[in-house]
């Protein structure tokens, strides 16, 4: 993604980050047997408008028949090949406290494209034993060795703020350039490191707003 917040193929990064949810609704449908759907519907599952949706999907080419709708399978062949998931992406965890043996052990991953190869922390009490997923917690002092026996494509950091710039830095100069971030910190990396940071107090201070407008207006009304 550069700076004008438009990817490599020319679509907005807004847009990007709309695709998976597509994605999903998309292969929900085919797991229930649809073979078409219209804007509409797929816009409405996917909690945007059809002009949205509709100007999301141009992007990617002309896929909509006026009175059909779109073809549930070509579509999500369509978004699977911009979003590059046809290729299994191999990731490795770093910090695997409970939020990181949370994310270890999640099953969804297969089915989206990624597969977790690697897990990395530096606490005595984790490193050396496995998790639920059988997966061995190494030590991040290996990080180097472990991403290039593994080959590591992508990474997520699951670390408390202190480690999270050193770290992150090690990852880049091994080679990987897109990391999903939980550490509560600005991570500056070069420009072609591509960082999606998830700030999980942010987000929960967006909802107390929204709650405390709420109750406002609920004051008012009364």
């Amino acid at each position: 993604m550069d700076r004008s917040g438009r990817d490599s193929e020319g679509i907005p990064a807004a847009t990007v980050a709309r695709l998976p949810h597509y994605l999903r609704a998309l292969r929900d449908m085919q797991v229930g047997g649809a073979a078409t759907t219209l804007s509409a519907e797929l816009a409405d599952v996917s909690g945007v408008s059809s002009a949205q949706l509709r100007k999301d999907l141009s992007f990617l080419g002309t896929f909509g028949k006026r009175g059909v709708g779109y073809d549930v399978a070509a579509l999500s062949a369509a978004i699977s090949q911009v979003l590059g998931l046809e290729a299994v992406h191999r990731l490795a965890i770093i910090g695997v406290g409970n939020l990181g043996h949370a994310l270890a052990n999640y099953s969804g991953y297969a089915k989206r494209g990624f597969t977790v190869v690697a897990l990395l922390d530096s606490a005595a009490s984790v490193v050396g034993t496995r998790t639920d997923s059988g997966l061995l917690i190494e030590h991040v002092s290996h990080l180097e060795r472990v991403f290039a026996r593994e080959a590591v494509t992508m990474v997520v950091l699951a670390l408390p703020s202190p480690a999270g710039q050193e770290i992150a830095e090690r990852v880049v100069a091994a080679g990987v350039r897109e990391i999903l971030s939980f550490a509560p910190v600005s991570l500056q990396l070069p420009d072609d490191v591509v960082v999606r940071s998830v700030d999980v107090a942010g987000e929960l201070q967006i909802l107390a707003f929204h709650a405390a407008a709420r109750t406002s207006n609920e004051a008012v009304e009364d």
